[in-house]
């Protein structure tokens, strides 16, 4: 009888490895009915633990420490503004009526359209390394199409806030996205939004706000920032393992490999050895660090291996060393949707063989739906011995 010894990914501890086990066992017997599953349960015994009870999490900030409210509260409308900079523009723009524009009379939204176009042209050197970013910002939102509404809604002060914000935002965003190496600091940021508020029509350097984002976007602002401060300590609980597992692999894994040769020394061949994500990665690096006596067939499922080999993070391998010829016939499974599933193939040509799945599920759904997948065990059912 083959024994398939799964080892599971990142996170996983009982009682959800007995469920999983259940799982697959059950898939597998389908597909391969003369095999038995057994598990490794790394993450037991060598997985990652707080060995001081969470005494590195530091507490949660005290109320009152953000300058610009004195609430908490701006931190939190700034996380808000950086998903969408235009969002106050369009709570304003929602809480205007029907206004009627006398024949030869200027629209609300010409004014600020044309200092925001002005901006656009000119740029504004006193925002420091915002300006170029803040100029690209001005001139999409001089198209903005609630521009007139929330202009029609907003007397001139605070429209020159809540554009000047909705600027700054947009410019962070851009940099959020473009991964820059330095991120804007907060006082950078309230320094770009005031002298662009004088720019756009402010009378005075105020406090970096208007009324708007202080009453009207705070039902908006329910994001995780200020929720994941105040429960930091259950969130590292919830979130240690999968991390840690990670980190603690790859900085001393040899317990975790070890182990693992440990296991199959104890079994019968054939033996298969199926590992999911950082199990995955296990089951390579043991393989490549020596013959395994009775194993026949490596099987990984959504796993970084083949990534972690080609950024010569992988521990047992370096790009562009060859896959050494103890190690055997190698299926690599990945679902396409499933952006912690990498390609084995290309980079060990004739030694490994990909096969891509689709669960018709989302990332990070994806990464986990191999187990409901029946595409999944067939291509298994296929190669085992």
């Amino acid at each position: 009888m083959t024994t398939v010894v799964f080892t599971h990914g990142t996170g996983v501890r009982e009682p959800h490895l007995t469920a999983l086990l259940a799982r697959v066992g059950s898939g597998l017997a389908a597909a391969a009915p003369g095999a038995r599953v057994v598990a490794y349960d790394w993450g037991g015994r060598f997985g990652a633990k707080l060995g001081a009870d969470g005494a590195s999490i530091p507490a949660a900030p005290r109320a009152g420490t953000a300058r610009s409210t004195g609430d908490g509260d701006d931190v939190e409308e700034w996380a808000r503004l950086y998903e969408d900079p235009t969002a106050e523009l369009v709570a304003a723009a929602a809480g205007g009526g029907a206004r009627i524009t006398a024949p030869g009379a200027a629209f609300a939204g010409e004014r600020p359209r044309a200092l925001l176009r002005d901006v656009a042209a000119r740029g504004e050197p006193a925002a420091g390394p915002l300006g170029a970013r803040i100029r690209e910002a001005a001139t999409q939102l001089a198209g903005s199409p609630v521009l007139e509404a929330a202009a029609e809604s907003l007397d001139q002060e605070s429209l020159a806030w809540v554009l000047a914000r909705a600027l700054t935002a947009a410019a962070i965003a851009a940099e959020l996205r473009d991964d820059a190496p330095v991120q804007s600091g907060g006082d950078e940021r309230d320094a770009a939004v005031e002298v662009l508020a004088v720019r756009l029509g402010a009378e005075g350097i105020g406090a970096g706000r208007g009324p708007l984002l202080r009453v009207a976007s705070r039902p908006l602002v329910r994001v995780a920032s200020r929720y994941a401060l105040r429960r930091r300590r259950a969130l590292t609980d919830a979130v240690h393992p999968a991390a840690g597992d990670i980190l603690k692999y790859l900085a001393r894994g040899e317990d975790a490999r070890q182990g693992l040769k440990e296991l199959v020394a104890t079994l019968e061949p054939p033996v298969v050895l199926l590992g999911h994500s950082l199990g995955g990665i296990i089951s390579l690096d043991t393989l490549i660090s020596g013959p395994l006596p009775g194993v026949e067939l490596l099987v990984t499922v959504g796993s970084q291996g083949p990534f972690l080999y080609e950024t010569g993070a992988l521990p047992s391998l370096v790009h562009p060393q060859p896959l050494p010829a103890h190690v055997p016939p190698w299926l690599n499974v990945y679902d396409c949707r499933d952006l912690l599933g990498y390609a084995a193939e290309p980079l060990f040509p004739g030694r490994a063989h990909d096969v891509p799945t689709d669960s018709r599920q989302p990332f990070p759904v994806a990464h986990s739906a191999y187990w409901s997948d029946p595409a999944v065990y067939r291509a298994i059912g296929e190669l085992i011995p």
